[in-house]
């Protein structure tokens, strides 16, 4: 064999080697971010889809997306960067998914050492709270399901919903207005 012919050939097997661990790598540092993130992406999507199916076809949809490009190896707030990703997967699933939601109940679990009473108590109000919410039109519900239960800061919301910091300010005291009028005009019914 010539030299030429054996330095290509070491040549060869180099750059299949670096593209194996490339690979790995690559494999390694997504794994990481399915294990840190991934509860986190299915609560952003549950809270738009309000069905737990719904919810784990989204963020499925959402990482196998994020594996085929690049994008995520780019990412600069890690956290922002996947809600906004599971939420537009969300999002595009959302008309899909209202056509055969099911009802939420039972999705929570009174906490131990309450009383029955205590706990249907508690359960009523978290229902009637889930409806409240749920009647909000989209445009305020969205960024109150983001900031108060996935505890996101504004600009991590204006982020994920793709609208000005100042928009989503407005929008949370928008929804916490029209929800404390609701919720007093069910106090005046009772």
């Amino acid at each position: 064999m010539d030299l030429p012919a054996v330095w290509t050939e070491f040549e060869v097997r180099r750059r299949e080697s670096l593209r194996r661990d490339d690979l790995l790598e690559r494999e390694q540092e997504f794994s990481g971010i399915v294990e840190r993130q991934a509860r986190f992406m299915f609560r952003v999507a549950y809270g738009l889809l309000r069905n737990v199916q719904d919810a784990e076809d989204a963020v499925q949809e959402a990482f196998l997306k994020l594996y085929r490009g690049e994008a995520w190896r780019r990412m600069e707030d890690e956290k922002a960067f996947l809600a906004r990703v599971v939420w537009r997967v969300a999002l595009d699933r959302a008309p899909k998914a209202a056509d055969r939601m099911d009802d939420v109940a039972g999705m929570e679990l009174a906490a131990g050492g309450q009383s029955p009473e205590s706990g249907v108590a508690t359960e009523d109000e978290r229902a009637l709270l889930r409806r409240l919410i749920d009647g909000l039109p989209d445009e305020l519900r969205q960024p109150l399901l983001l900031s108060a239960v996935e505890e996101m800061t504004s600009r991590e919301v204006a982020t994920v919903m793709g609208i000005p910091e100042g928009t989503v300010r407005t929008r949370l005291m928008r929804a916490k207005a029209e929800l404390k009028k609701r919720f007093a005009a069910m106090e005046v019914q009772r």
